[in-house]
């Protein structure tokens, strides 16, 4: 269960040491027009008010310092929504008020979300300036008709302009592209991922499309208006995308993130190795380690005129804040782990389950490891390339056979 409290002490105690960097993740609500497939909390406006904007993040970035006490910052990451619309003003705000209430802000990875329209390209040299240093571009697509498809507004001559402008400024670029998309094949896919690979800088985000619930594609699938690749080539896409992204000297080091040695995500892996993070903005969530070494999850109103107006009247806009108990907490740290080609160590395992009893039934892992889904060294437990294909089965298989004599202490605060 996940109990709800009003306040919780969120500032690191023996769980979490003071040197432990903190990720700060920002979200900017707001894009040019809704994406058919996304469900992130975003949202279409005529005119924002960015200044006010400037004002609520720096009052709630304040009250989230007061309460986790000095820490120092990793990351900071500007999502969204598309904070390439921010002014680059409200972005320089922003970090100001991390460096007045954190430490560390001047070797922190700081990423911001951009899109490849050219009026958003044109903004990137003044968010360099505001103090961003990696940003991660959303081109999806190489191919006009699938961007179409896709309901992008730019075209892929915009994209490679937008990351070649993006190259000039900053040490660190990142860009996204969606593959497993209706009609594709082995070979279209190749040829788009080798344009891609004479593009790309040191980091490459590679997601497979899904169809999300709610979304207008869950609709125009549902009635047949099109059809995703099946399992089989599905697959075959995954293991090309695998090969070629090897060949080129950038390794997948998460299941759909694949970077040069040294260009990992910084803020990406806080979440996926299940370290602390502040979350600011609409619909923001957190993760926070207390005095008790219990992990809490903190969530902000997901409604952009709720949370501004609620931050200016009370200084936050926390919707619940949770003490998540050891099994949550565990299955979370399996999933997001798994996803890593590192190991998940085991020492964060016990850590998370309050005891050193083996986590997993002997049979399990060694039907597993036959299986050729996961590996298992002294040091921790790794999913394989098969297993982080069908990581929903393996961490179900795991999570259904806890050894015995590891039963979690349940007990939220413990």
């Amino acid at each position: 269960m996940c109990l709800v409290i009003a306040t919780a002490d969120i500032r690191p105690g023996n769980g979490t040491p003071m040197d432990t960097p903190l990720g700060i993740y920002v979200h900017w609500p707001y894009c040019r027009s809704k994406c058919p497939y996304c469900d992130f909390n975003s949202h279409v406006a005529q005119t924002v008010d960015h200044d006010r904007w400037a004002d609520a993040y720096a009052r709630d970035l304040t009250e989230m310092a007061r309460r986790v006490g000095p820490r120092r910052v990793g990351s900071v990451f500007f999502g969204g929504g598309t904070p390439s619309l921010m002014a680059p003003a409200t972005v320089e705000r922003v970090l100001r008020v991390i460096d007045e209430q954190f430490s560390g802000i001047g070797s922190a990875e700081v990423t911001l979300e951009a899109n490849p329209t050219s009026v958003e390209s044109a903004q990137l040299a003044g968010f360099l300036a505001a103090g961003v240093n990696r940003v991660s571009i959303g081109v999806q697509a190489l191919l006009d008709a699938d961007l179409k498809f896709l309901g992008r507004e730019h075209s892929a001559e915009d994209a490679i302009e937008a990351v070649r402008i993006a190259r000039r400024l900053f040490d660190r670029v990142s860009f996204d592209l969606i593959y497993a998309r209706p009609h594709q094949t082995t070979r279209s896919w190749r040829e788009e991922l080798a344009r891609a690979l004479d593009e790309a800088a040191d980091h490459l985000s590679l997601y497979q499309l899904t169809i999300e619930e709610g979304t207008p594609f869950s609709a125009f699938h549902a009635r047949g208006d099109f059809q995703t690749p099946d399992e089989d080539l599905s697959a075959d896409l995954y293991e090309l995308t695998q090969d070629m992204m090897s060949s080129a000297g950038l390794p997948a080091y998460e299941i759909s993130n694949h970077a040069r040695p040294g260009a990992e995500s910084q803020h990406n892996l806080v979440y996926w190795r299940q370290g602390d993070y502040i979350g600011v903005g609409p619909g923001a969530h957190g993760r926070l380690t207390d005095r008790e070494g219990s992990r809490v999850a903190t969530r902000a109103h997901r409604a952009p005129a709720i949370w501004l107006s609620q931050v200016e009247t009370e200084g936050h806009a926390a919707r619940s804040e949770t003490i998540v108990d050891r099994d949550a907490w565990f299955a979370e740290a399996l999933m997001m782990g798994l996803r890593l080609a590192e190991p998940l160590p085991w020492r964060r395992l016990f850590q998370i389950q309050g005891s050193d009893a083996e986590p997993f039934s002997t049979q399990v892992l060694e039907d597993l490891t036959g299986e050729g889904y996961i590996e298992v060294t002294d040091q921790g437990l790794r999913a394989t390339g098969a297993g982080r294909q069908r990581l929903n089965a393996v961490v179900g298989t795991l999570l259904s056979a806890r050894g015995s004599e590891a039963a979690p202490d349940t007990n939220s605060g413990s």
